[in-house]
């Protein structure tokens, strides 16, 4: 047995899969506790999402001379369409009274204010949430809300401001983490159900899952606490979908081989340990694929995005390592029985053979060119949805699914108020030009009032109201608007933040991440292709199908979004995760497939090798496909819109690249190319079958 058969039987020796076992075991009894503080470590304020550059960044740093740089605004707007009455306005002073005993509000609270046309009263509460985070900003939001609401007696109430969308987005997320692995769990208990037809063996991969998700948030735990890894609810929230989307479809694989390899070995040890060496390079390649993937997103420059690569890394790497060691000495420990009622027999013969996959091939055989024609052609006609795309930043009025108070009392401000009130745009400067850069900014078309300027510490605080939502596209040109107004004052060293400030630098930070970050995944994707692969063809042909499936996919996912859902627009950061995700997993399967076909290809041709690696690996290939598509379909569940897209975007995309681009595009591509896929290794000079010769009704074994 040579050096690398040894090292893949490690895990299923006979002595060896008892130590493995005990590894876990002792491994999750040390890092489950600590699963449990992911959320404690999760961290969804502005500051930690936006690059360090951004001027909106060095604005919060600088405001903590003047405030509690995690005071976050509630603004509680009183309307009654008929007019404000005296009871009215007596109520909400006394309501201001009451709001400054409520824990986690600190700071004066402002108001009552008078609308001009006389129909509503606003009152700003200034909420200091601490380490609470969402969670304390929507408790003390709850607070507000119930004694603002209390004896109104017909005047309606609302919460909104930044407090109040903070706490609507909590509620949304609210448990996040539980409704995500419970429905992840059951779509992959399905369709593990649905693949193997069996009653037990699905219990295997979705134990290993669960520890390697388990382990894995315990990880990135400890990289959130010790090494200043930024983890928000979006990046804890995916780290539960890839571990068990990703960590299911290389349990597939193994599982597929395995029982593969019990048909031609009565002893199931060495069954298991030949699985291993076969089918081990594919799944570490396709893991590597996809960490190395996402560890390119540390080249982003917003820290969400930045945090999100080592979160998803770490996830893939222990779900690999959870599906190489743990998941085989659980299957030998188990024996043949697990795969009941169809159990591998001894000798008997490959069902993929002559299944449905094995049709695919011999149909995309007859006429090889003309299928990727037509196949390149419809998606590149999929692909012009694109220009529906509108991936520039959602309004809060269209981030929800559904209408929350928050929303509600947005528009009840723009009715009665300028719309900017809550969510100021702020100037700080050197004081010594606090008055020029006061005017400079008052001059500023879009602003509607600005303070007097604040003086503290050799600097000037100023905050403007805007004329627009603070989420318009309106307000975020009005910011540019001050900021070439008040860096035009000598001397001032003014900088410009705010909401809306912190809305256009992430903007404009997802928009330079997605230029950066595409095209260094697709040199990284193809280096580990060209190294798997032996070859400088096939890597640049496959990297062509996913990056055409992925264009696919967005174009049809923006038509569905305009046309069908009814979505304002997208995210700026949705087409970079979305590529991240559908490109580092996408090109997974073309691995396990080309993998298994150069194997073929050895023996028998390249031609011959297509559509035996077709028939060998089509079904685990497509059960892996609908179980990832099925774990990020879960993310549309929420409701939020920004997770709904990516969810349905991958989702589809996955499966648009497992059935289409993977059976049909590169089969056709490497029955086209034949031999001249792999140059220039030496399978490049090997001889093809003819074309006739491969649509043979007989089957060779699928034998490695």
């Amino acid at each position: 047995m040579n050096k690398a058969r040894r090292i893949a039987a490690l895990p299923c020796g006979r002595r060896t899969k008892w130590v493995v076992i005990v590894f876990w075991i002792m491994l999750l009894a040390a890092l489950g506790p600590l699963a449990g503080k992911l959320n404690d470590a999760e961290k969804n304020d502005a500051s930690t999402w936006l690059p360090g550059n951004a001027e909106s960044t060095k604005v919060l740093d600088l405001a903590k001379t003047f405030e509690s740089s995690d005071t976050v605004p509630a603004v509680v707007v009183y309307e009654r369409p008929s007019g404000i009455t005296q009871a009215d306005r007596a109520k909400a002073a006394g309501d201001v009274r009451a709001f400054t005993g409520v824990h986690g509000v600190s700071g004066q609270v402002l108001g009552p204010v008078p609308a001009r046309d006389g129909k509503a009263l606003q009152v700003i509460v200034p909420i200091v949430p601490g380490d609470g985070g969402w969670a304390t900003i929507g408790q003390v939001v709850d607070d507000v809300r119930k004694i603002a609401r209390s004896g109104a007696a017909g005047l309606e109430v609302h919460v909104t401001g930044p407090a109040g969308i903070a706490a609507d987005s909590g509620e949304a997320f609210k448990g996040i983490d539980g409704t995500l692995l419970y429905s992840t769990v059951a779509v992959v208990v399905v369709i593990l159900l649905l693949t193997y037809r069996s009653p037990t063996l699905w219990l295997l991969p979705v134990l290993s899952a669960g520890v390697a998700l388990s382990s894995a948030q315990a990880v990135v735990y400890l990289l959130a606490k010790y090494a200043g890894l930024t983890v928000n609810a979006q990046s804890a929230g995916i780290l539960t979908v890839l571990v068990f989307g990703a960590g299911t479809d290389y349990a597939l694989l193994l599982v597929a081989r395995y029982r593969e390899e019990l048909r031609r070995h009565e002893d199931r040890h060495e069954a298991m340990a030949i699985a291993l060496h076969r089918a081990g390079p594919a799944i570490i390649a396709s893991a590597a694929t996809v960490a190395v993937g996402m560890l390119c997103l540390l080249a982003a420059e917003m820290n969400s995005t930045k945090g999100l690569g080592p979160v998803s890394a770490s996830g893939i790497v222990v779900g690999l390592l959870a599906m190489i060691t743990l998941l085989p000495a659980l299957l030998v420990i188990v024996g043949r029985w697990v795969f009941w009622p169809v159990r591998p027999k001894y000798g008997s013969p490959e069902p993929a053979e002559r299944g449905l996959w094995a049709r695919v091939g011999r149909g995309v055989a007859r006429r090889p060119r003309a299928v990727w024609l037509v196949t390149a052609v419809v998606l590149g006609a999929m692909s012009l949805g694109l220009a529906d795309l509108k991936a520039e930043g959602l309004a809060n009025k269209d981030s929800f699914i559904g209408k929350p108070d928050s929303v509600v009392g947005e528009e009840v401000l723009a009715r009665h108020f300028p719309a900017g009130v809550g969510q100021p745009v702020v100037v700080i400067a050197k004081a010594s030009a606090a008055e020029q850069v006061r005017d400079a900014f008052a001059r500023t078309p879009g602003i509607a009032a600005v303070t007097p300027p604040v003086v503290k510490g050799g600097y000037a605080y100023l905050q403007g109201t805007l004329d627009d939502a603070p989420d318009s596209k309106a307000a975020k040109a009005t910011v540019d608007r001050v900021r070439a107004a008040v860096h035009r004052v000598p001397g001032a060293d003014a900088v410009v933040g705010g909401g809306t400030a912190i809305n256009l630098d992430a903007q404009r930070a997802a928009r330079h991440d997605s230029n950066l970050i595409i095209p260094l995944v697709l040199v990284v994707v193809f280096v580990i292709l060209a190294l798997l692969l032996r070859a400088l063809v096939a890597p640049l042909v496959l990297i062509a199908t996913v990056v055409l499936s992925f264009t696919a996919a967005l174009g049809f996912s923006a038509l569905v979004f305009d046309h069908l859902f009814g979505f304002a627009g997208a995210d700026a950061s949705f087409p970079l995760f979305v590529f991240v995700f559908l490109v580092a997993l996408g090109i997974d399967y073309n691995i396990f497939l080309m993998t298994r076909v150069r194997e073929e290809a050895e023996r028998l041709g390249s031609r011959r090798g297509a559509l035996v690696g077709l028939a060998a690996t089509g079904n685990v290939i497509t059960s892996a496909g609908v179980v990832l598509a099925g774990t990020f379909a879960v993310l549309a569940t929420l409701p939020v819109v920004a997770f709904a897209e990516i969810g349905f975007a991958v989702a589809f995309g996955v499966l648009l690249d497992t059935i289409i681009v993977r059976s049909v595009l590169v089969t056709a591509l490497n029955l086209d190319l034949g031999r001249w896929m792999w140059w220039p290794s030496r399978l490049c000079g090997k001889r093809d079958l003819p074309v006739a010769d491969d649509l043979q009704p007989k089957e060779p074994a699928l034998v490695s």
